[in-house]
């Protein structure tokens, strides 16, 4: 078996997250994995994610992804359950709901803006005044 048989096959996204997990490692003066000479290092201009992708191609990262199945299971799909309800049984409900709450709870009066010019007037008089 060749080095490259046993590589397994990253999604674009996989790749990215490996590449700069290990470019942030060697970022931070991790050892290389890899002997990589000085001249080919020039070549790279140090650059990090060039030897991550190196180091990535060739197979010697410890990095591992775990990728969830689904189960899969046996049998026939189920129908749902629930039982079907028609647009005057929820028009009723809804009706029944408001009618609850308009007894249960507070009415409240619409704002008038006289009543707000007279609560604005009744302030202490030293606070400065807008629109005059």
């Amino acid at each position: 078996m060749t080095p490259q048989e046993h590589i397994p096959t990253f999604t674009k996204y996989e790749k990215a997250r490996i590449l700069g997990a290990r470019a942030l490692q060697l970022a931070m003066n991790a050892p290389l994995l890899l002997k990589i000479g000085e001249e080919d290092l020039q070549k790279i201009n140090y650059d990090v994610l060039k030897i991550a992708e190196i180091e990535l191609n060739s197979g010697v990262l410890p990095i591992s992804i775990k990728k969830p199945f689904p189960e899969k299971k046996e049998g026939k799909l189920k129908r749902d359950a629930t039982p079907k309800v028609s647009d005057k049984k929820v028009e009723g409900r809804e009706e029944g709901e408001e009618e609850k709450i308009g007894e249960e709870g507070e009415i409240m009066e619409l704002a008038n803006p006289e009543d707000e010019g007279e609560a604005s007037d009744e302030g202490d008089g030293g606070g400065e005044s807008y629109g005059e």
